[in-house]
């Protein structure tokens, strides 16, 4: 039987795959956490990561004991966790989403973890488009379901859960509306409508509101809105035109508004993230709900 402390050290390395950071979150030496490793190792009598200069990776036997392990020590986390607030306060767990069809989902799953954590306490609210990683940061939010790309390195990444071809959002009345589909370079001949970036990774900008066609032109660039319902007024008004998911239609179609499918734009996809730093222990049995509404029907329901 594992004590916690190896419970502990096994299950965040399994995460991490990096002695160094499993150091630093259980407040270790990186020679403790080898040496418990080793230990755990000799007890079963098998390795459990491989390791070279370069890499650490769970070996096949390593992977069993963590499917194993890791439901187990989060359900006790989570009495822990409980058990330690008193009968007042209850153990709650606040998550993010970024468009209405994320928001369904995530909705779905807050309605399963309460019917099978009925002591716990689920929020669930939108992240504003102008500031998508202001909330995690602050720790008011504990998951977040989001547009990817997202690569920072105080968030953890989880799965994509689904991807959405892109389409253009005109003015009725522009030039593209007639059209069946438009190309990226299409934009250098309109403007794009963006967001103000003072709080966006530029890597992200440059995904959803590039500055230059895939050959280089030029992409004249509107105004930066502070929120989505700015977005649409201004594409209502015909200041511009909006890259959007193709899903906006069904939630945001309205008088003046067109949507037209990109030919060769990259998908949206959407996607888990968390802080890399800070595990609310209900993170993972959430994780799980939200797995589970995600597999009957479709996340925009």
């Amino acid at each position: 039987m594992l004590e916690r402390l190896e419970l502990e050290a096994f299950l965040t390395l399994a995460e991490e795959l990096h002695f160094g950071r499993t150091a630093q979150r259980l407040r270790l030496t990186t020679s403790r956490v080898s040496q418990i490793i080793r230990k755990i190792e000799r007890r079963i009598g098998a390795p459990l990561f491989e390791r070279n200069s370069r890499s650490v990776t769970l070996t096949a036997i390593g992977k069993q004991l963590r499917e194993d392990l890791q439901p187990a020590y989060d359900q006790i986390t989570a009495g822990l966790t409980a058990a330690s607030l008193g009968n007042a306060v209850k153990p709650t767990i606040t998550v993010g989403f970024s468009a209405p069809w994320c928001g369904n989902l995530m909705v779905r799953a807050a309605d399963l973890f309460r019917i099978r954590h009925p002591g716990s306490v689920v929020h669930v609210e939108e992240i504003q488009l102008a500031d998508p990683l202001g909330r995690m940061r602050s720790g008011a939010v504990d998951l977040q379901l989001t547009e990817f790309p997202i690569a920072e390195p105080d968030i953890t990444t989880g799965p994509i859960l689904f991807s959405e071809p892109r389409s253009l959002m005109v003015p009725e009345g522009h030039r593209f509306a007639a059209l069946d589909s438009v190309s990226l370079e299409d934009l250098a001949d309109a403007t794009l409508i963006t967001i103000a970036d003072d709080r966006i990774p530029r890597y992200w900008m440059d995904y959803y509101f590039p500055r230059r066609t895939p050959s280089g032109r030029p992409i004249p660039q509107g105004p930066a809105t502070n929120f989505w319902p700015e977005v649409l007024v201004h594409v209502s008004q015909g200041v511009g035109v909006s890259t959007v998911s193709a899903r906006a239609e069904r939630f945001h179609s309205r008088p003046g508004l067109v949507f037209v499918p990109f030919r060769d734009a990259p998908p949206i996809d959407y996607g888990l993230m968390w802080p890399a730093n800070r595990k609310n222990p209900l993170l993972a049995p959430f994780l799980a709900m939200i797995a589970e509404a995600a597999r009957p029907a479709d996340p925009g329901v």
